[in-house]
């Protein structure tokens, strides 16, 4: 099946075998896999993040992971894969923003995928408007999106609307996380404020009638990645992520593995599970993966 990945973080799609080889090389500790089945905070999954990108120490082990990230979501029937990198979390490393940006681009084969540069929504505005603008500067050499990433809890929506404008401005897709931990009115808040062309996870949205009418009406793409959600005990378990809400209100939606490094699971096992799980028809299916790829910034 034809398909797109657009929810996919840099460090986290890092293959198992490679962060090994990394971590051995540099005598480094790995990160303690989640429980898929538990309830880790958001400062634990942080931590384990944060173990897994220490490994990184060059512009070819960058190119390399965005590489292997492309190959292993071709695997799984993707044409097009986006990743995700918060450039600002690798510059001391490779000297600078810049060069970060410049690494992931030198393993994504601009036929098959392009980067979606992301501030954090706990950072100052005036740092995500430097980020933007950075993305703005690689809109026509493989930088397709601005993003907001990190927990939502930790900003305004408010403070990012020059942010957005700047990103906008330069043709690129406004994607920010929203509706993970706050409720609809957070990601309702990022579609009107900033314009978003994209929710990453939204789940919460499908609580509220009147913003799940909000995305169908304007076509906003609800990002849903099924294995992220139960081990940050966002729900208790797959079966009651909102899939079959979204479809029925007209909602966009596109699967994605999010950081499968952590969460485990390939863009392959994020549509069996909403088969298996969910309830998803064949016919659902195929009209997620086209979703996927009519969202995708190709």
């Amino acid at each position: 099946m034809t398909r797109a990945n657009l929810h996919l973080h840099l460090t986290g799609s890092m293959r198992t075998t490679t962060l090994v080889e990394y971590a051995d090389r540099l005598g480094l500790p790995q990160p303690p896999p989640l429980d898929p089945a538990g309830t880790h905070t958001w400062p634990e999954f942080q931590r384990r993040y944060d173990l897994a990108r220490a490994v990184l120490r060059t512009a070819e082990d960058v190119a390399r992971v965005a590489r292997e990230a492309i190959q292993d979501d071709a695997a799984c029937g993707a044409v097009w894969t986006e990743i995700q990198i918060d450039p600002t979390s690798l510059a001391p490393v490779l000297g600078s923003p810049e060069a970060v940006v410049e690494a992931v681009l030198a393993g994504v084969d601009p036929g098959r995928g392009s980067v979606i540069v992301a501030s954090s929504w706990a950072r100052p505005p005036e740092h995500a408007e430097r980020l933007a603008a950075l993305a703005a500067r690689y809109a026509t050499r493989g930088v397709t999106g601005f993003g907001l990433s990190h927990d939502e809890r930790l900003g305004r929506v408010a403070d990012f609307v020059p942010a957005a404008a700047i990103a906008a401005a330069a043709g690129l897709r406004v994607v920010p996380h929203a509706g993970f931990y706050e409720p609809a009115g957070h990601v309702a808040d990022c579609v009107r404020l900033l314009g978003a062309d994209r929710i990453g996870h939204g789940i919460t949205a499908a609580t509220d009638p009147a913003v799940l009418d909000l995305l169908a009406d304007r076509g906003v793409t609800i990002e849903l990645c099924p294995t992220s959600y139960a081990p940050l005990g966002v729900v208790r378990g797959v079966e009651e992520i909102p899939l079959r809400a979204f479809l029925a209100a007209g909602v966009p939606v596109a699967l994605g593995t999010d950081d499968p490094l952590l969460f485990g699971g390939t863009l392959d096992d994020q549509y069996a599970l909403a088969r298996d799980v969910l309830g998803g028809t064949p016919e659902e299916l195929d009209l997620l993966a086209r979703q996927s790829l009519a969202a995708a910034s190709r």
